[in-house]
Order: structure tokens, then sequence, then C-alpha cells
């Protein structure tokens, strides 16, 4: 990969759109982004990793408004105070994804069940069918 890459080029690798990589930049998710003389954004490998962590957040079902809490945290480096609020905000996050794991896994369980089922009401059903 290219030393930094254009906003199109940032979409297409994260799977973000540009208008969302812009509004993240805006809201402070991201940090501001490079530019060239020209103003266009160029994305380091660094912004594409810190994207990519952000997406996984997101895709636990991580809010906004606590991703920002740890971008602001983030910024702030690795001072104790940020490094222990960060820590207790991913493990406040990580318990709060297990239950939800705990609780999809019961429910996966439920539904396998119902499927077994009917399968073998179909066969007794086809069965008496043949009769």
């Amino acid at each position: 990969m290219a030393t930094s890459i254009t906003i199109q080029q940032a979409a297409t690798a994260t799977g973000l759109s540009i208008h969302t990589l812009r509004y993240y930049e805006k809201i402070g998710l991201i940090d501001p982004v490079p530019r060239q003389s020209n103003q266009h954004r160029l994305y380091r490998q660094e912004d594409l990793n810190w994207i990519a962590f952000l997406l996984r957040l997101r895709a636990t079902g991580m809010s906004i408004q606590q991703m920002l809490r740890y971008a602001e945290l983030r910024r702030r480096g690795d001072r104790l105070a940020s490094v222990s609020e960060r820590k207790a905000l991913l493990e406040q996050h990580t318990v709060a994804l297990e239950a939800e794991l705990l609780e999809l896994q019961e429910t996966l369980g439920m539904l396998r069940d119902k499927v077994a089922l009917y399968a073998r009401m179909e066969q007794q059903l086809q069965a008496n069918h043949h009769e």
C-alpha cells in the first residue's frame, strides 16, 4: 500500500462512504486527516487502522457517543487516567457483548430445537401420507 491514500481509496478500503469519513472527522471520531496542498485528504495506514478499530466497535453495538469518548481519551495520550478509563470503557462493553452473545446462543439453540421438531414432524407427516 502507498504511504498515503485518497479519501476515495480510503472509502473503498474501509467500506465507508466518503460522506461518512468526512462526518467522522467532523465530529472528532477520526483525528484531522493530513491534506495535500490542494486540500485533498491523505489517509495514512494509522488512520485506516484506527477506522478499522472503530468499525469493529460499531459492529459490536458500541454507540457513537461511547466511541467519541474513547477517541477523546485516546487523544489524551498514554497517561494513567486515559489508559484506565479506556480500559474500563472496553471492559464494560465486553461484559455487555458477552451477555448479548449468551442470549444469542440461547436463542440459536431454541431455533435449532424448533427446526429439528419440524423436521421430525415433516418425516412423520410424509410417512403418514404414504400409507
